[in-house]
């Protein structure tokens, strides 16, 4: 038997496509521009996705069996190996019990020790990573303007800094107090049934995850009113629904490309799903006629108010602009970096975009170029968000927020106060409030007109990573609603706010994984959230109980409601499985 060793190109290709797959995106531009793999010539359609962790596991596994052929005569793990560091910090006679109590119970394999071994190492290296990521989030690296990367203050990853969609939740199964146990298959799915009769819920363990749903199963979206859209190659990040046509969706991709798909009218399920989408190519042909796609990922896109165009920003540091019917209408080409946030204000007018390279543009949409540019955050711009047709809001991993007015040079508000760099803003529908949140586990609302933090919420306890005000209250459809605001957290839970008196109104507490996105229905009856635990659960405003839940086949990066209520679009992804999908949900109460 014959082996080639790897080269450091390969192995560098691996590490960066890992850190894009896994949605590390600064730390792949970094580790990109100083490994140079963009010149290693390896055709990156030819490498399979989760190509380092398959590299790595059977590594560990060949490295395994080998420690079991040079130690036949002792069934247990051998601490002076490789592995010692990947096993748990517990005393090595207690794990030898624990490996020997395994041994004796198993009659069926009775030399299972490399089976105790690997499921306890990958889960002590999957739950330290977890930790890493849930407290500070991963090491993540910003790269500046000029394409110098370094460490930030928080050490997370990007904007879209998905925690790794390979990682699963580790919550052991004995510690679920069950009453009954089955196990069922769902396709490539393994899952462990448990009911707890004290709490009359079912906890389902999903291939490491513990998921958890009322009993009630009228609270479960069944697959006939699910609409699968596939065609995307990698993890999808985003999706919008068109404001003026309620059947048609759009999504972004890390595959370089996004879709618009128009479901068919009258129809649920499988059988509303479009044969055609409409692809949006973002890659380049070069000279061998090679899609060149691996700065290409569409991170976010917005329609304009009167869905005739769509907006998209890419990691290539260009917004794109296309009509409804996908035709590629102009490239806006100024940033310097990454685009992370993209928004048309209310007239379609003007464009606004946050990029890396720490700076946001204004863009005049009719004449294709640069309105303004404002370069006053020190640090990646993560967020921004319209106040007016001429006003609007940045916030940057500096922790900083500005507020700006089209014609002046420097801001016309100021906000400071987060001790950690804020992920996103959002505006109250009347313009007055600015809802923030931040790594600091807090979400705070300032006053535009006092210019002070009226609330500081710190009822999470871990990072808070997006935020969504109601569409009630005065100066909307529902004035006489009161205005609510969401906030999702890494914490696994996500909190109803009133404004107002400055206290939350419901903890939801449903997820068992990081809450990357949530979305209020046209009404503001139900919210809508998402979760890297693979479930889609909808609540109740008014009295925070779950009405509808859907268990999808990978973690949920965002979640969106159409114009007329009625349907709930997720963006699925799963890189183990390779199934990256958008799923639609008929939702009619």
């Amino acid at each position: 038997m014959t082996f080639r060793n790897l080269s450091s190109d390969e192995v560098n290709f691996m590490i960066y496509r890992y850190l894009q797959e896994s949605g590390f995106k600064h730390s792949a531009f970094s580790f990109a521009s100083e490994s140079n793999v963009q010149s290693c010539g390896i055709r990156g359609a030819e490498v399979p996705p989760g190509a380092l962790i398959s590299f790595l596991q059977k590594g560990i596994q060949y490295l395994e069996v080998e420690t079991k052929l040079r130690n036949k005569s002792d069934q247990q793990v051998q601490f002076d190996t490789v592995f010692e560091m990947l096993l748990p910090d517990v005393p090595k006679e207690n794990l030898k019990e624990t490996n020997s109590s395994s041994n004796s119970s198993n009659p069926t394999n009775p030399n299972n020790t490399t089976t105790t071994a690997s499921t306890t190492s990958t889960t002590n290296t999957t739950q330290r990573r977890k930790n890493s990521s849930s407290e500070k989030a991963n090491v993540r690296t910003s790269s500046n303007a000029n394409g110098n990367s370094g460490t930030n203050s928080s050490g997370r990853p990007s904007k879209k800094q998905k925690q790794n969609t390979t990682t699963p939740a580790t919550t052991s199964s004995t510690a679920v107090t069950t009453s009954g146990t089955s196990l069922a298959s769902n396709g490539s799915h393994n899952s462990l049934a448990t009911h707890d009769e004290e709490s009359a819920a079912v906890m389902v363990i999903d291939e490491g995850h513990l998921y958890h749903s009322e009993a009630n199963t009228s609270t479960i979206i069944p697959d006939s009113l699910v609409t699968k859209l596939k065609g995307h190659t990698h993890e999808v990040f985003i999706c919008a629904w068109n404001p003026a046509r309620s059947n048609v969706l759009a999504s972004g991709s890390g595959d370089s490309t996004a879709r618009i798909w128009e479901l068919v009218k009258d129809e649920v399920g499988p059988r509303a799903a479009p044969l055609h989408p409409l692809v949006l190519n973002h890659g380049d042909n070069t000279a061998t006629g090679e899609l060149q796609a691996s700065t290409k990922d569409v991170t976010t896109l917005d329609w304009s108010g009167d869905g005739k165009r769509l907006a998209t920003g890419s990691y290539d540091g260009k917004a794109r602009i296309w009509s409804e019917d996908g035709r590629l209408r102009c490239i806006l080409d100024q940033h310097k970096g990454p685009i992370f946030s993209l928004k048309w204000n209310k007239a379609g007018n003007y464009l606004l975009s946050g990029s890396v390279d720490n700076t946001s543009i204004v863009w005049d949409v009719e004449n294709n170029q640069v309105k303004q540019q404002f370069a006053h955050h020190s640090a990646p711009t993560l967020d921004v968000d319209w106040r007016t047709n001429t006003s609007f809001a940045t916030c940057s991993t500096d922790r900083m927020i500005y507020v700006y007015e089209l014609g002046t040079s420097n801001p016309t508000r100021t906000f400071s106060g987060h001790e950690d760099e804020v992920n996103a803003i959002r505006w109250s529908p009347n313009g007055k409030l600015l809802a923030s949140c931040s790594d600091d586990f807090t979400a705070k609302i300032w006053s535009y007109d006092s210019q002070k933090c009226v609330w500081d919420f710190k009822e999470h306890t871990k990072e808070i990573y997006t935020i969504k005000w109601s569409p009630t209250g005065p100066g909307t459809d529902y004035p006489n609603k009161n205005t609510v605001l969401a906030s999702a957290s890494f914490d696994a839970s996500i909190k109803l706010w009133d404004p107002i008196a400055g206290k939350c109104l419901h903890s939801l507490t449903k997820h068992t994984d990081p809450v990357y996105s949530v979305a209020f229905s046209p009404d503001g009856k139900y919210l809508a959230s998402g979760s890297f635990d693979r479930y889609l659960h909808i609540w109740s405003v008014h009295d925070g109980k779950l009405v509808r839940t859907y268990h999808g086949s990978g973690s949920i990066f965002e979640v969106c409601w159409n114009a007329t209520g009625d349907k709930v679009a997720a963006c699925f992804s799963n890189s183990i499985t390779e199934e990256f999908n958008v799923c639609v949900l008929d939702f009619r109460m």
